[in-house]
């Protein structure tokens, strides 16, 4: 069952690290979003927040190439939530944005059920080229 911000208190913490995701324009990772904290909250205060905010489809887990945990705002979910785009980790400043305007196509054996997708492309972003 997921549960909106209202049924909870919001904290500080939880207003910030909501802000902080909601207004970047590349997905963070645990240790941006500390950072940025400049010591507001621990980081198992933080790791609690961006879970709950990931179960109340505030926000969505990206991995990059490297296998970092990122945290993007869910901008374009449509009516069923879910993260059918394609996220671009650039391999030179690490950066990882969603694309939203790109779709990925593909076709599975009717056997499989699909859950879940992650799709990460990697390359150098435009500053980097």
């Amino acid at each position: 069952m997921l549960h909106s911000v209202k049924n909870y208190r919001d904290t500080k913490a939880l207003s910030e690290i909501r802000k902080l995701i909601q207004d970047s324009s590349i997905a963070l990772s645990h240790a941006e979003i500390l950072s940025m904290l400049n010591g507001l909250c621990d980081r198992v205060t933080v790791y609690r927040i961006l879970e709950r905010l990931v179960k109340e489809n505030i926000i969505h887990k990206i991995i990059n190439v490297d296998g970092v945990l990122k945290f993007a705002s869910c901008n374009q979910c449509k009516q069923e939530h879910e993260h059918n785009h394609i996220h671009f980790s650039c391999e030179k400043c690490k950066m990882v944005v969603c694309l939203n305007d790109i779709s990925p196509v593909f076709q599975m054996p009717t056997s499989y059920v699909i859950k879940q997708m992650n799709f990460t492309v990697a390359g150098l972003c435009p500053a980097c080229a």
